[in-house]
């Protein structure tokens, strides 16, 4: 807060001096007219004939016309000034503010650019960020940029180069006289960097990338312009930072999703596929209700791991319902205690509640029931009749045996529209039977 803190005093200041100016005139004059009014009614005006009075009395009205005019001028760039400040300042809140909602790298990076970009009147504008010994383009908007994206530089080559290993601003009217100016995207380019602004983007550790704005518009990029990019910068380099580690944070959920699904398969060789099949059927229910995305996405991953509890039970030895039943609450348990699954536990917890109340493990009724539970239970017991060795074990998902895949299609459809209403919710068996076809049925296969 502190580079915006002092941007203000600075816009401040400018306009108080703009005022103090338009004060001074405006005294200046009245000064003026209160002395000739004075000197020459009280003492000289008897003696002035009347053409010298009209000269006079013209020289006065001019100067009250051009003190009028010099005021008002005064009066207007100092609103001007204000307004063009009010402006940029409400586009960097407001950017800023955007900025903590965006959760993708790559919109975020557009979003600054742009920000930037008109925040200060910029022709073109890049943003480049530290991978290892390098600087990588990552985003430019403006002059000849389309060509660029990708290309790295060495981390200490340039002025990019430069602002990145030393952290500090470079602020220049003339690019090719300063020495630690690289022409090579210039040549790349064929355009031409004139006045150039640069700014990193820091965080605690130091600098991950810069901030880069060239050829200012009208002239030149100026303290103003400084203060407020490096202030934005800042607040920029914070939400980059943030995307990323939630970023490294899905990459890693994805990558263990995977290995927790592989080792299922593995696991349990009659569910080979199973997890993915039920997510295919599952996100079809879910495409139907027009679901959200986000609320598609937590679905589809409570599918492929509603089975995990399976990685607690030793089937060969199960004897009972009663163990076999207990896969759910341990796969609630095991992914309650890791952050990025904790929202799909009761997911997991709850998609073998039956609707008519007799499930478990908490024989929930009807819309109690989690929706995305009661989704998967259907996809599940449709895969569970349709797939070849599925559920050899104890516990089938409906209360008769399940015959193999041979019975076909038709008695899938059957058995789950005989269901409904007791093991299913009816609204959704109508959305799947109305949906599902054989072609969809050989795809997740």
């Amino acid at each position: 807060m502190t580079g915006i803190a002092e941007d203000k005093k600075s816009v401040v200041e400018a306009v108080r001096h703009q005022i103090k100016i338009l004060n001074g005139i405006v005294l200046l004059v009245v000064y003026a007219l209160l002395f000739l009014i004075v000197r020459f009614m009280y003492t000289f005006l008897d003696h002035i004939s009347t053409p010298s009075l009209v000269a006079m009395l013209s020289i006065v009205a001019g100067l009250v016309i051009m003190g009028m005019y010099v005021a008002n001028t005064a009066s207007k760039k100092a609103v001007v000034t204000i307004e063009k400040y009010t402006y940029r300042l409400n586009t960097l809140l407001t950017a800023t503010k955007d900025m903590r909602e965006i959760v993708y790298g790559d919109l975020l990076l557009e979003s600054i650019m742009e920000s930037a970009v008109k925040i200060t009147g910029a022709d073109t504008g890049l943003i480049m960020l530290v991978e290892k010994d390098r600087l990588v383009l990552k985003v430019a908007k403006g002059g000849r940029s389309d060509n660029l994206q990708g290309i790295s530089i060495p981390k200490s080559a340039g002025i990019a180069g430069w602002v990145a290993e030393n952290g500090s601003n470079v602020r220049i009217e003339d690019a090719r006289n300063d020495s630690r100016f690289d022409p090579e995207i210039d040549t790349m380019t064929g355009y031409e960097t004139k006045s150039l602004l640069c700014v990193p983007l820091k965080v605690k550790a130091g600098a991950i990338g810069i901030l880069e704005l060239i050829n200012e518009q009208n002239s030149v990029f100026t303290q103003e312009d400084e203060e407020l990019l490096s202030y934005f910068a800042d607040q920029a380099a914070i939400s980059i930072d943030r995307t990323q580690f939630m970023e490294d944070q899905r990459n890693y959920e994805i990558h263990l999703t995977d290995i927790l699904v592989d080792t299922m398969d593995t696991h349990i060789n009659e569910k080979v596929g199973h997890s993915k099949r039920v997510a295919k059927y599952s996100l079809m229910m879910a495409d139907e209700l027009h679901m959200p995305e986000d609320k598609k996405r937590t679905l589809y991953r409570a599918c492929l791991l509603h089975d995990i509890g399976f990685l607690k039970i030793k089937l060969k030895d199960v004897t009972s319902k009663e163990q076999y039943k207990a896969h759910s609450q341990l796969g609630y348990n095991m992914l309650k205690l890791i952050n990025f699954y904790a929202d799909i536990a009761p997911i997991v917890l709850h998609h073998h509640e039956r609707y008519e109340g007799n499930g478990y493990p908490n024989e929930l009724i009807g819309e109690a029931i989690p929706v995305e539970s009661r989704i998967i239970a259907i996809a599940e017991a449709f895969d569970a009749m349709t797939s070849r060795d599925s559920y050899k074990h104890v516990g089938k998902m409906l209360d008769k045996a399940v015959p193999s895949p041979s019975a076909g299609f038709n008695y899938a459809i059957g058995e789950l529209k005989k269901n409904a209403g007791t093991q299913f919710d009816p609204e959704l068996i109508d959305i799947f039977v109305n949906n599902i076809d054989e072609s969809l049925l050989e795809e997740a296969s």
